[in-house]
């Protein structure tokens, strides 16, 4: 490689090792990163400001706007009261139903937000039972960060794909004639619930009822406090979610589409304030979205659009061409099992973000990209459920436990609830997506 690549490797390499470390804050390192790019004349200010997609970023910030009023329309709350009802006061079934509504709303709302609306309200009900707390908050953090990537809207990684390959929302249910993210990851995770119920969950965290607790069966089922507001965010959801799904037919950027959800929901809202009993304040709403990782992911996009202007993730590309034109089934179970470990401890959107790239130019030299580009993103998924260095909705999840059990975690207690979890997921999505994509 050229001076200008390496120098641009190593700002790349320490920008990221700082977002780690959390030595500063991760969106400043990040944006430093970039800073430090265009003062070395690796691109200008304009090439950063033009690497990074605004229409991903307009999805992002305006479905966590609507997911923002999602989350006080009452609706979680009352799902939430639905699963302690359903799962009989019996301690596994109350995990695998929660764990479920949690991977369920991930599918459509940001994974963090879905672990801030669902602990809170199965917190005390949970030690109201007398059953273990840490188990049940961790699966429901595992769980919506595993569904993630099932469609477009849940996480980043399925927008960042949607921005390098051009996927669309149904190209994450059906695409080429077979069976893609959706129906792939359902059905891995539905295995997965089956198998921590079996490891976990069957006959563990028994209670003062002795596992189940039939006084509590018949708890009252809480009323939406505002059933308007809760008629109009889901039809809000709903909508943009459907004009979203035929983007090619409107013609317009999927940005442009999740905006424009956002921004009708925000007048409807304001409008009817006068008749709506608990309006939302749009201030709150606002100051509710994760302002730090808008500008992280901003940032992301920058850096590595630094990497592809000097050429480094064409030569990586070049360089792993010979191991997938001798074998796709074993480049592909190559990058498969090298990503899990590794997104288990690097920040996994800034992983699968560079390699996206990096596929896009093995497409160019004429190797098949999409198998690699669904086994990646899933992956990089379900890879990252081993710490919580790879997804920051675990460390959300973790501090909840901390904060609700006031003891620190052991290390050793986490890992025995996320590597079972992570293992039977990552073989499992392996053995679909390479006999569906693959083989």
């Amino acid at each position: 490689m050229e001076p200008i690549a390496w120098l641009t490797l190593i700002i790349f390499s320490l920008a990221i090792i700082a977002v780690l470390t959390n030595v500063i804050e991760p969106a400043v390192a990040a944006l430093l990163g970039v800073a430090i790019m265009v003062w070395a004349g690796i691109m200008t200010e304009t090439d950063a400001f033009l690497f990074v997609d605004w229409n991903v970023m307009a999805i992002l910030v305006s479905v966590w706007i609507i997911a923002g009023y999602f989350g006080k329309s009452g609706v979680p709350e009352l799902l939430s009261a639905k699963a302690m009802q359903w799962s009989g006061g019996h301690y596994g079934m109350l995990v695998i139903i929660l764990s479920l509504l949690a991977g369920m709303l991930s599918i459509v709302v940001d994974n963090v937000v879905v672990i801030l609306m669902l602990a809170p309200v199965a917190i005390p009900v949970v030690r109201q039972l007398g059953f273990p707390l840490t188990p049940v908050v961790l699966m429901i953090g595992f769980s919506a960060n595993f569904m993630g990537t099932a469609l477009l809207l849940g996480d980043l990684p399925p927008q960042m794909l949607h921005s390098v390959s051009g996927a669309e929302f149904l190209d994450f249910i059906w695409q080429h004639g077979r069976p893609s993210s959706f129906p792939i990851l359902m059905v891995t995770f539905a295995i997965t619930l089956g198998f921590m119920y079996v490891y976990g969950f069957r006959t563990a965290g028994v209670g003062a009822g002795g596992g189940s607790a039939p006084a509590d069966t018949h708890m009252e089922i809480p009323r939406l406090a505002d059933p308007l507001l809760a008629w109009l965010v889901i039809g809000g959801f709903s909508a943009t979610i459907v004009a979203m799904a035929f983007r090619e037919v409107l013609d317009v950027k999927l940005g442009f589409i999740a905006m424009t959800g956002a921004l009708l929901l925000i007048a409807v809202v304001e409008t009817l304030g006068e008749r709506l009993k608990n309006k939302p304040d749009f201030e709150e709403i606002l100051q509710e979205l994760d302002w730090r990782a808008v500008f992280f992911y901003i940032a992301l996009f920058a850096l590595v659009g630094g990497l592809e202007k000097t050429g480094i993730l064409h030569d990586l590309a070049e360089l792993l061409n010979p191991i997938f034109a001798e074998s796709v089934t074993l480049g592909t179970t190559l990058l498969y099992w090298v990503t899990i470990p590794i997104v288990g401890v690097v920040e996994h959107d800034a992983y699968i973000l560079t390699f996206l790239y990096t596929i896009r130019d093995l497409g160019q030299q004429g190797i098949d990209p999409w198998p690699l580009w669904w086994m990646l993103v899933w992956s990089g998924t379900l890879g990252s459920n081993f710490t919580v260095a790879g997804a920051p909705a675990l460390y959300v999840a973790l501090n909840i436990c901390e904060r609700e059990e006031q003891r620190k975690i052991p290390l050793r207690e986490f890992l025995s609830w996320s590597v079972p979890f992570t293992l039977v997921a990552s073989v499992i999505c392996y053995v679909f997506g390479m006999l569906i994509w693959v083989l």
